[in-house]
């Protein structure tokens, strides 16, 4: 049996599954990696896209759309391999991509996931969003990376081409050990999107784990398929469930000492949409939080008492927004 698992999960992905996949399946060497494309329902022409032309690949078909968290849970759960990864449908990969990923997980046995350097699709000189070179979150829950802080992006000069410890591996490309995965009980399901993979690293790091990411893969990620930035839907779900993941995942001390300055950051936002006259971004922040109200009740917190050290001890906005920080090594304490 192979070693990894390369799982990419589908919904009426055809037209990307016929540009991206054709890499996954050249590069991902078969001694030790199996393509998996598992579909969740699609109702365009994505079996038969698979059936036809990835004829190495093996298709995994559900009864119907379990979600992203519901239908990567499902996977893991259903294969056998130690590693998996799991891998967007929009990620192009390059030659020898997986092996650093691998090698990394057996060197370093505390490790339990890892993430490529993953870069910009449509730029590929430039990080990509979701993830860029391994991701990081401050005191109060907002997160960044090596290489892009808040919405701005960093040119790869190679200034981040170190392994590193990081808090948080991107889902677009996140190699992890199934055994892990499982045993913190995968991707939350009630996130039903955004934030996913930062809340089952935080399990991680709260079980005692360590996570990095591994800059000698490489992969370039096309991103921004499901929703634009600004779009209330998608500020709803990452006002939500960024409240929800820091609820769970801190002590409740911790929880009260950063709640006041987190609920005023967000107060503050909501004011600048209202003076902007952006009603349908102000409403999905007030959504937001009566969501993660009723919410809230599912979840008994359970984060580890001290410092994580890959928390920044600052506030990533007040960087941005008053000292022009806008690189990531440009950060300090």
């Amino acid at each position: 049996m192979v070693k990894v698992a390369v799982i990419i999960l589908n919904w009426n992905g055809e037209k990307l599954l016929q540009k991206f996949l054709p890499s996954v399946v050249e590069y991902t060497p078969s001694a030790l990696g199996k393509v998996v494309v598992v579909d969740n329902a699609s109702e365009d022409c994505s079996v038969e896209v698979v059936k036809q032309g990835f004829p190495s690949v093996e298709l995994v078909c559900y009864d119907r759309n379990y979600g992203f968290a519901g239908g990567y849970n499902r996977a893991v759960k259903e294969r056998e391999e130690e590693i998996v990864v799991l891998l967007n449908s929009d990620v192009e990969v390059t030659e020898g991509w997986l092996d650093p990923l691998v090698e990394m997980l057996e060197k370093e046995r505390e490790v339990m996931a890892v993430q490529p350097k993953i870069k910009s699709w449509r730029e590929k000189d430039k990080f990509e969003y979701a993830g860029a070179c391994g991701g990081y979150i401050d005191r109060l829950g907002f997160p960044f990376c090596r290489g892009r802080i808040l919405n701005v992006t960093e040119v790869d000069r190679g200034q981040y081409d170190e392994p590193a410890e990081v808090f948080w591996c991107s889902g677009a490309a996140l190699c992890i050990r199934r055994a892990d995965y499982l045993r913190v009980g995968g991707l939350d399901e009630h996130f039903f999107a955004h934030m996913e993979e930062i809340d089952l690293c935080w399990r991680l790091r709260n079980k005692g784990g360590v996570l990095k990411v591994v800059p000698a893969s490489v992969v370039y990620h096309l991103g921004g398929g499901s929703l634009p930035m600004n779009h209330p839907r998608k500020l709803f779900l990452n006002y939500r469930n960024n409240l929800l993941m820091l609820y769970k995942n801190l002590t409740i001390s911790q929880w009260r000492q950063v709640r006041w300055q987190r609920w005023g950051l967000d107060l503050a936002a909501l004011v600048l949409f209202l003076a902007k006259g952006e009603w349908k971004n102000a409403r999905s922040v007030w959504l937001a939080y009566r969501e993660f109200g009723k919410m809230k009740a599912y979840y008994q917190p359970s984060g580890q008492e001290g410092t994580d050290r890959c928390i920044y001890r600052g506030c990533i906005v007040f960087q941005y927004y008053f000292k022009h920080i806008r690189a990531f090594s440009q950060l300090s304490e």
